[in-house]
């Protein structure tokens, strides 16, 4: 048995960067870090250096401040928020950005039929995956029968001010699909605080570009869901933000059978049906935050992909079927260039 998680992305500039002149290489900033279980980046273009480390700096302290107050298992303002629903206390405190996030979050499940549900997160902790020392296990058949029958999702929360109250115990916040778009979306908005146009910012696979690298735009590689390679690369415009959700990011296998961390409400079972689902959203508000949200229901709808992503406004999706077929819509196909060997129906 086995745990695999890989990043979605392969950031193309990276390589690109070191292949330019020596003064070129001098413009180009990068920092990494480890934050929300996996590899964060953060790359500046054009800007003196002093600059760029101090706006790279507040974006790394951002990430941390982010992933501290709503951890899913480890003390934060998130578990205190589960610890008092399931008690069933009736009005809960939180704070100003937490229920900002709580009714963004809702809204966008209500938009894709609840196939995007932070509140699982009872079910993801039986399957095992609310854990950094991670043991591949099926859940106990009765205590999974249990979860899924008390079947919790966000149109059990009000939330009223900075309150909250749920009508069902069984709620408990899990915001792993949303909370490194919104990330995204809050580094954007301190680098250009800080002068700083031309960036570049990775949160394990979630990328946002912005401006572009020189004359050249950003340019990102779309992972091959079973294969170690890229499945595709695409020019990155200002403003624009990418996301995958994947079966090949974070899973296990047990008796041959892939179990991957994506969970379908309906079932309560790890979805199955595809591989791959990739978006990329146009300059928008919240732009970072629907590339990590706006991909789950996508993802978890199968056939009908190319339906909910139209419900949030995305025309540039791809998908990669349980065969891997390739399925892509026809904006993004305009934009993809492939690797060699790889072809995609266009599906409008």
């Amino acid at each position: 048995m086995r745990l695999i998680h890989r990043l979605t992305f392969w950031l193309l500039t990276i390589g690109l960067a070191l292949l330019l002149p020596g003064c070129q290489r001098e413009r180009l900033h990068q920092q990494e870090s480890y934050v929300f279980g996996t590899r964060v980046e953060v790359i500046t273009w054009g800007a003196p250096e002093p600059q760029a480390r101090a706006a790279t700096a507040a974006v790394l302290q951002e990430f941390d401040r982010l992933h501290r107050a709503y951890h899913a298992w480890e003390p934060s303002e998130l578990t205190a928020l589960n610890t008092a629903i399931a008690a069933g206390t009736p009005q809960i405190p939180v704070s100003p950005e937490l229920a900002t996030l709580l009714a963004d979050a809702k809204a966008i499940a209500a938009t894709g039929d609840e196939l995007f549900n932070p509140a699982l997160g009872q079910l993801i902790a039986l399957w095992g995956f609310h854990t950094d020392t991670f043991t591949p296990t099926r859940p106990a058949p009765d205590a999974l029968a249990a979860a899924i029958k008390a079947r919790p999702s966000m149109a059990d929360l009000t939330i009223n001010g900075s309150t909250v109250s749920s009508r069902n115990r069984a709620v408990q916040i899990d915001l792993g699909g949303y909370a490194k778009g919104y990330a995204l979306d809050r580094a954007a908005t301190l680098l250009r605080q800080r002068g700083i146009s031309n960036a570049l910012i990775n949160i394990g696979g979630n990328v946002m570009a912005l401006g572009s690298k020189g004359e050249y735009p950003w340019r990102v590689g779309i992972q091959h869901p079973r294969e170690a390679r890229p499945l595709a690369s695409l020019p990155l415009r200002d403003g624009e933000a990418i996301g995958t959700s994947g079966d090949y990011q974070r899973f296990f296998e047990l008796d041959g059978e892939r179990y991957c961390h994506l969970l379908d409400p309906r079932s309560g079972m790890p979805a199955r049906g595809t591989q791959a689902v990739t978006v990329l959203i146009t300059p928008r508000p919240g732009a970072g935050t629907l590339s990590d949200a706006a991909s789950k229901p996508v993802y978890l709808a199968g056939s009908e992909w190319r339906m909910y992503a139209k419900r949030f406004g995305i025309d540039h999706a791809l998908r990669v079927d349980g065969d891997g077929r390739i399925e892509v819509s026809r904006a993004l196909r305009d934009r993809l260039q492939f690797e060699q060997g790889l072809s995609a129906t266009v599906v409008d």
